[in-house]
């Protein structure tokens, strides 16, 4: 396979890249040319470059495209399916680390570890006591999404002893948790609500201001999805405001960048879109685009196709 070009779109994570040149020619943006474009006959992308309909349309001999993420918002899926070019993604290997982070975040925010390991660093605790926080045991806990990281999000919050409902696009009755046909009536009856869904025109800014006001100055978001889901602004101002009780954010709308005023709020604990990164779950995500790469190479079926 190695006259068959890849291109990454951007720099992913080193063993995936380094298996990508030992198996594949491997090409990036600023090493294409007339020449040989045409032997670039697969890409591969991550959730930060988009795969869009002007970059098909340069790659005549594009096959597939393989994205090192779950999400595959950033890749023009109808153009794709117009030309017949296949899709991969990699779900199931990273949900356990992405709801664990998600829980993590639940926990700082509640109970302000943050905040408290600043208190003892600058020599506070000496002065005078931590003030007290609240727990995450028992909470009412709501999920937008849920899929697999739903679901896994769902199993520890239960084993903190937390009711379970969420908010999908169907009922899932085998679940055994409470199912609400809309978000605004799952954030109602819910103080923590976690945001796990795929990213779609139907589920942009689905945390809007209606949402944000139903959980109220006690509730509290936990962003794990994409930054597009919840309105930024609105969000913001809540936060500031005290008409939402905390947030803790692994995702933004316009990543890198972070909401100068999230910077000085105490209540919100940010994350840098690294939910998923361990060297455990970047490895199994890396070898499972290897193996659709390969399987589509040798006309074998695709182990995790979306197109």
């Amino acid at each position: 396979m190695e006259s068959i070009g890849v291109l990454m779109t951007c720099p992913i994570y080193g063993y995936l890249e380094e298996e990508l040149a030992k198996r594949f020619r491997l090409f990036n943006p600023s090493n294409i040319s007339e020449e040989n474009v045409n032997s670039i006959r697969a890409v591969v992308c991550n959730t930060k470059i988009s795969v869009d309909s002007v970059l098909i349309d340069s790659l005549p001999k594009l096959e597939i495209v393989s994205t090192f993420s779950v999400g595959y918002d950033k890749i023009d899926i109808a153009k794709c399916r117009e030309k017949n070019i296949r899709v991969t993604n990699t779900p199931d290997v990273l949900s356990e680390d992405v709801a664990d982070t998600a829980i993590g975040l639940a926990l700082a925010v509640l109970r302000k570890i943050c905040v408290s390991d600043q208190y003892v660093r600058n020599g506070h605790w000496i002065k005078s006591d931590f003030p007290l926080t609240t727990k995450f045991s028992g909470k009412a806990v709501g999920i937008v999404g849920l899929g697999r990281i739903g679901s896994a999000i769902a199993k520890r919050a239960a084993a903190f002893g937390c009711p379970i409902s969420y908010y999908s696009r169907s009922e899932k009755t085998e679940s055994g948790y409470k199912y609400y046909p809309n978000i605004l009536d799952l954030a109602s009856n819910s103080e923590v609500l976690f945001v796990a869904c795929t990213l779609t025109k139907e589920t942009y800014h689905i945390v809007n201001r209606q949402v944000i006001d139903a959980l109220g100055p006690k509730g509290v978001i936990i962003n794990i999805g994409r930054g597009q889901h919840i309105d930024q602004p609105e969000l913001v101002s809540a936060l500031s405001e005290g008409r939402l009780g905390g947030a803790g954010l692994d995702v933004f709308e316009n990543e890198p960048e972070v909401p100068e005023q999230l910077l000085g709020l105490e209540n919100v604990v940010l994350s840098p879109h690294a939910a998923s990164d361990t060297v455990e779950t970047c490895n199994a995500m890396a070898d499972l685009v290897l193996s659709n790469l390969e399987a589509h190479f040798l006309n074998k079926p695709l182990l995790t196709p979306v197109v």
